[in-house]
Protein backbone atom coordinates (compact mmCIF):
# COMPACT_ATOMS: atom_id res chain seq x y z
CA UNK A 1 0.00 0.00 0.00
CA UNK A 2 2.44 2.68 0.99
CA UNK A 3 4.51 1.62 -2.68
CA UNK A 4 1.02 2.48 -4.30
CA UNK A 5 0.81 5.70 -2.48
CA UNK A 6 4.03 6.81 -2.83
CA UNK A 7 3.78 5.89 -6.77
CA UNK A 8 0.41 8.45 -6.84
CA UNK A 9 2.43 10.96 -5.07
CA UNK A 10 4.88 11.12 -7.53
CA UNK A 11 2.63 11.03 -10.41
CA UNK A 12 1.26 14.37 -8.67
CA UNK A 13 4.01 16.03 -7.94
CA UNK A 14 5.33 15.61 -11.39
CA UNK A 15 1.89 17.11 -12.75
CA UNK A 16 1.80 19.96 -10.16
CA UNK A 17 4.47 21.09 -11.96
CA UNK A 18 2.49 21.88 -14.67
CA UNK A 19 -1.10 22.43 -12.90
CA UNK A 20 -0.34 24.65 -10.39
CA UNK A 21 -1.89 23.90 -6.95
CA UNK A 22 -5.01 21.92 -8.94
CA UNK A 23 -3.89 18.81 -7.43
CA UNK A 24 -7.37 17.31 -7.14
CA UNK A 25 -8.31 18.11 -10.87
CA UNK A 26 -5.15 15.75 -11.60
CA UNK A 27 -5.70 13.01 -9.39
CA UNK A 28 -8.29 10.91 -11.13
CA UNK A 29 -5.88 11.39 -14.19
CA UNK A 30 -3.29 9.91 -11.75
CA UNK A 31 -5.00 6.94 -10.82
CA UNK A 32 -6.00 5.84 -14.24
CA UNK A 33 -2.58 5.78 -15.47
CA UNK A 34 -1.60 4.11 -12.14
CA UNK A 35 -4.59 1.02 -12.72
CA UNK A 36 -3.82 0.87 -16.52
CA UNK A 37 0.19 0.62 -16.15
CA UNK A 38 1.67 -3.25 -15.79
CA UNK A 39 2.86 -3.73 -12.83
CA UNK A 40 6.24 -5.76 -12.50
CA UNK A 41 5.71 -8.23 -10.13
CA UNK A 42 2.27 -9.33 -11.45
CA UNK A 43 2.78 -8.66 -15.38
CA UNK A 44 -0.78 -7.68 -14.86
CA UNK A 45 -2.33 -4.16 -14.66
CA UNK A 46 -4.40 -3.26 -11.61
CA UNK A 47 -7.81 -2.91 -13.72
CA UNK A 48 -6.92 -6.29 -15.61
CA UNK A 49 -6.82 -7.96 -12.23
CA UNK A 50 -10.00 -6.43 -11.20
CA UNK A 51 -12.35 -6.21 -14.23
CA UNK A 52 -10.84 -9.21 -16.37
CA UNK A 53 -10.15 -7.26 -19.07
CA UNK A 54 -7.84 -4.89 -20.52
CA UNK A 55 -8.71 -0.64 -20.56
CA UNK A 56 -9.56 1.34 -23.73
CA UNK A 57 -7.79 4.52 -22.99
CA UNK A 58 -9.50 7.49 -23.69
CA UNK A 59 -7.35 8.52 -26.85
CA UNK A 60 -8.49 5.56 -28.49
CA UNK A 61 -11.69 6.35 -28.36
CA UNK A 62 -11.38 9.52 -29.43
CA UNK A 63 -8.59 8.97 -32.48
CA UNK A 64 -9.75 5.40 -33.54
CA UNK A 65 -7.35 2.30 -32.98
CA UNK A 66 -7.67 -1.10 -34.53
CA UNK A 67 -9.24 -2.15 -31.70
CA UNK A 68 -11.64 -0.08 -31.27
CA UNK A 69 -12.43 0.14 -35.36
CA UNK A 70 -13.43 -3.70 -35.64
CA UNK A 71 -15.16 -4.11 -32.29
CA UNK A 72 -18.05 -5.79 -32.65
CA UNK A 73 -20.48 -6.15 -29.53
CA UNK A 74 -21.65 -9.96 -29.79
CA UNK A 75 -18.29 -11.13 -29.52
CA UNK A 76 -17.20 -8.69 -27.09
CA UNK A 77 -20.19 -10.36 -24.96
CA UNK A 78 -19.05 -14.23 -25.37
CA UNK A 79 -15.12 -12.92 -25.00
CA UNK A 80 -16.18 -10.91 -21.92
CA UNK A 81 -18.27 -14.02 -20.23
CA UNK A 82 -14.95 -16.35 -21.03
CA UNK A 83 -12.34 -13.87 -19.58
CA UNK A 84 -14.85 -13.51 -16.86
CA UNK A 85 -14.55 -17.40 -16.19
CA UNK A 86 -10.79 -17.26 -16.38
CA UNK A 87 -10.17 -14.20 -13.93
CA UNK A 88 -9.49 -16.84 -10.69
CA UNK A 89 -6.96 -18.53 -12.52
CA UNK A 90 -5.31 -15.24 -13.96
CA UNK A 91 -5.37 -13.66 -10.00
CA UNK A 92 -3.96 -17.13 -9.14
CA UNK A 93 -0.95 -16.81 -11.34
CA UNK A 94 -0.23 -13.19 -10.64
CA UNK A 95 0.27 -14.48 -7.45
CA UNK A 96 2.05 -16.93 -8.13
CA UNK A 97 4.12 -13.95 -10.32
CA UNK A 98 4.20 -12.03 -6.76
CA UNK A 99 5.68 -14.89 -4.92
CA UNK A 100 8.68 -15.52 -7.33
CA UNK A 101 9.23 -11.64 -7.65
CA UNK A 102 9.61 -11.68 -3.54
CA UNK A 103 12.34 -14.61 -3.96
CA UNK A 104 13.94 -12.53 -6.62
CA UNK A 105 14.10 -9.62 -4.70
CA UNK A 106 15.33 -11.33 -1.20
CA UNK A 107 18.09 -13.52 -3.14
CA UNK A 108 19.54 -10.30 -4.63
CA UNK A 109 19.04 -8.94 -0.99
CA UNK A 110 20.70 -11.56 0.70
CA UNK A 111 23.32 -12.17 -2.00
CA UNK A 112 24.61 -8.53 -0.70
CA UNK A 113 24.72 -10.27 2.75
CA UNK A 114 27.25 -10.21 5.22
CA UNK A 115 26.57 -12.80 8.15
CA UNK A 116 28.19 -10.81 11.52
CA UNK A 117 28.64 -12.94 14.37
CA UNK A 118 27.71 -11.67 17.53
CA UNK A 119 29.72 -13.27 20.69
CA UNK A 120 30.26 -12.12 24.11
CA UNK A 121 31.96 -8.81 24.95
CA UNK A 122 30.64 -7.22 21.40
CA UNK A 123 29.08 -4.04 21.46
CA UNK A 124 25.83 -4.03 19.53
CA UNK A 125 22.36 -1.89 19.47
CA UNK A 126 19.02 -2.92 20.80
CA UNK A 127 15.67 -2.66 18.65
CA UNK A 128 13.36 -0.15 20.55
CA UNK A 129 10.57 -2.28 19.49
CA UNK A 130 12.15 -4.84 21.44
CA UNK A 131 12.62 -2.78 24.36
CA UNK A 132 8.92 -2.22 24.34
CA UNK A 133 9.02 1.35 24.13
CA UNK A 134 6.59 1.90 21.29
CA UNK A 135 4.01 3.94 22.79
CA UNK A 136 5.80 7.45 22.46
CA UNK A 137 7.15 6.73 19.36
CA UNK A 138 6.67 8.84 16.21
CA UNK A 139 7.95 9.19 12.39
CA UNK A 140 11.19 10.62 13.62
CA UNK A 141 11.92 8.49 16.43
CA UNK A 142 14.83 6.39 16.39
CA UNK A 143 14.60 2.68 15.38
CA UNK A 144 17.85 1.50 17.96
CA UNK A 145 19.32 2.30 21.27
CA UNK A 146 22.47 1.55 22.77
CA UNK A 147 25.50 0.64 22.54
CA UNK A 148 24.69 -2.38 25.12
CA UNK A 149 27.68 -4.83 26.05
CA UNK A 150 26.41 -8.60 25.32
CA UNK A 151 26.97 -10.33 28.71
CA UNK A 152 26.49 -13.46 27.81
CA UNK A 153 24.57 -16.27 25.83
CA UNK A 154 21.44 -17.63 26.44
CA UNK A 155 21.01 -19.82 23.07
CA UNK A 156 22.04 -19.52 19.87
CA UNK A 157 21.54 -15.58 18.06
CA UNK A 158 19.78 -14.69 22.20
CA UNK A 159 21.71 -12.77 24.73
CA UNK A 160 21.49 -11.38 28.19
CA UNK A 161 22.89 -7.36 27.72
CA UNK A 162 24.90 -4.77 30.10
CA UNK A 163 24.53 -1.10 30.06
CA UNK A 164 27.60 1.13 30.55
CA UNK A 165 27.57 0.89 34.20
CA UNK A 166 27.45 -2.75 34.18
CA UNK A 167 23.74 -3.27 34.76
CA UNK A 168 21.60 -6.14 33.61
CA UNK A 169 18.84 -4.74 30.99
CA UNK A 170 15.55 -6.98 31.74
CA UNK A 171 13.82 -7.68 28.23
CA UNK A 172 16.81 -8.89 26.00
Amino acid sequence: MEVTNQTILKGLKTRLDKAGEQWADELPNVLWSYRITTRTPTGETPYNLCFGMEAVIPIDIGVPSHRVRTFNFDANDEKLKYSLDLLPEARDEAMLKVAAYHQRVFRHYNRRMKPRHISIGDLVLRSIEAAEKGPQRNKLSPLWEGPYLVATMVKPDTFKLKDAEGKMLPRT
